[in-house]
């Protein structure tokens, strides 16, 4: 895998790995929330089932498709911590009370269909394995994953975020994943490629949304809006179109880059890191200064 190494990262947190200059070179942000896979020994001793079920959780190697765009400079930042340590695409409250102890009392806690679902903050279940965990967490273990690695995260997204309006006049976040591969649609049709995610249109403004579209279907791809996922806490909590920052989730289909198994790159990784590029230059090259505020009303 030395191969797909990309260059040293600016900054090394125990939270991310961060590439790009201070001030971000391009109006787009990357973020890489589920590629984490550094899976320390408490963690493991923690759960119920073995590393490979945890792993099942990961977005596996979506860090890989920005590669090209990290070693020509773009601002990326990547989960160094596994999605079953801490979902950093949930709210800090999305919790499950019957995963903790010690909850404080006065603790407000969010509920949602993906926590009811298994899938909260420290995620509790996966299909064919009912608990992943051993027994509940402390509270205080839980908020020191929130301290030193929920709240870092999204604090440098802020940042880079906040620099590359400053600088560009506007900023886009692309939120990056991957996802297992969709069923046909009812009517016999071709299930999407990739699924863009806006919130309906609250975090992003409608032309960059159609505009990846275009860029997707130009490279051979279906892609689907908002459909089955419109977004999550990441583009929710950083996607402030009417503050000139804008927000959009990208899915893609993990069978396109990895192989078989789904589990190591795959002979399509070239072509989906080429769409990954185009999406980001396509995007950074739209929504110019001087028609900024139109188009962000």
């Amino acid at each position: 895998m030395d191969h797909f190494l990309p260059p040293r990262p600016v900054e090394n947190n125990p939270a991310f790995d961060r590439y790009g200059s201070d001030v971000p070179a391009h109006p787009i942000v990357l973020s890489i929330p589920h590629a984490g896979r550094s899976y320390d020994s408490d963690l493991l001793a923690r759960a119920r089932v073995g590393p490979e079920v945890l792993r099942r959780l990961e977005d596996r190697w979506a860090d890989l498709l920005a590669l090209p765009l990290i070693e020509r400079g773009y601002s990326v930042v990547v989960a160094r911590a596994p999605r079953a340590m801490i979902d950093l695409n949930r709210h800090e409250r999305e919790v499950d009370p019957g995963m903790v102890t010690g909850l404080p009392r006065e603790m407000a806690l969010r509920t949602s269909q993906k926590l009811r679902g298994g899938l909260g903050l420290i995620p509790r279940r996966l299909a064919g394995a009912a608990e992943l965990w051993r027994g509940p967490l402390p509270w205080a273990e839980v908020a020191r994953r929130i301290d030193t690695v929920h709240r870092p995260y999204h604090a440098v997204l802020d940042r880079l975020l906040k620099a590359a309006r400053d600088a560009h006049g506007h900023a886009i976040l692309i939120d990056l994943h991957s996802m297992p591969p969709l069923p046909p649609t009812a009517a016999g049709q071709m299930s999407p490629s990739l699924v863009l995610g806006d919130r309906f249109g609250q975090t992003a403004a409608a032309r960059l949304t159609t505009l990846a579209g275009d860029v997707a279907a130009g490279h051979g791809f279906l892609a689907a809006q908002n459909h089955p996922y419109a977004g999550d806490h990441m583009i929710e909590r950083h996607g402030k179109p009417a503050h000139a920052i804008h927000a959009l989730q990208v899915e893609i289909d993990r069978a396109f880059y990895l192989d078989i198994a789904l589990e190591q790159p795959g002979p399509g990784l070239a072509r989906m890191q080429a769409l990954v590029s185009a999406l980001a230059e396509a995007l950074a090259n739209d929504l110019p200064r001087a028609d900024f505020a139109m188009a962000a009303e």
